[in-house]
């Protein structure tokens, strides 16, 4: 069998915001649930303005820090925990996810979000990790984080906030946040 050639990816345009979003999409859980969290930010260009039409992805672990194999994603059943949400930015560039706060997936490990990002002009989905800030020594023994120049590890960190984080995204120019590259995409 010959070797196929992957076709190139295409940008998703302004449309996915009439088809792609949902009732409860951006609830991993209900955001009055006693552990609930909210994941938020801003998705910002180059030039520091806000991406109004962008559409984030939200994959993770549950408390524990297991990968959840759980359907329900697509319909929201309030108690199900599926591990995965998505969500539009609005006017103004914000997000908002309700979750759980994810649980390391080994002990001494950094927990994080892995924030998937689709925009207008974007030919391809970006992939980034929002981690958790309060672990500094797993922080510093992150593969990933300390494979990165010191300078640009911020960007893959979330701040804590009142209500749980706020992760922004800025997706060229000056304090970009890292995107991640998986093979075959």
């Amino acid at each position: 069998m010959a070797d196929l050639i992957a076709t190139p990816g295409q940008t998703i345009g302004p449309f996915y915001g009439y088809a792609l979003p949902y009732e409860g999409d951006n609830e991993l859980v209900p955001p009055g649930r006693a552990d609930a969290i909210r994941l938020h930010g801003q998705v910002l260009d180059g030039a520091g303005a806000p991406v109004p039409d962008a559409l984030l992805e939200l994959w993770q672990v549950d408390a524990d820090g297991n990968v959840v194999q759980q359907p329900g994603s697509l319909k929201r059943d309030g108690w199900t925990f599926t591990g995965w949400g998505r969500t539009s930015t609005d006017d103004a560039g914000h997000y908002t996810f309700s979750t759980l706060r994810p649980g390391a997936t080994a002990p001494g490990k950094a927990p994080f979000f892995l924030v998937t990002v689709f925009g207008r002009g974007v030919l391809n989905r970006l992939f980034t990790r929002a981690y958790l800030p309060e672990d500094a020594d797993a922080l510093a023994a992150d593969p990933l984080l300390t494979s990165l120049p010191a300078e640009r590890r911020d960007s893959c960190i979330a701040a804590a906030d009142a209500h749980g984080y706020r992760f922004d995204i800025r997706l060229q120019g000056e304090a970009e946040t890292v995107f991640l590259t998986y093979p075959r995409h």
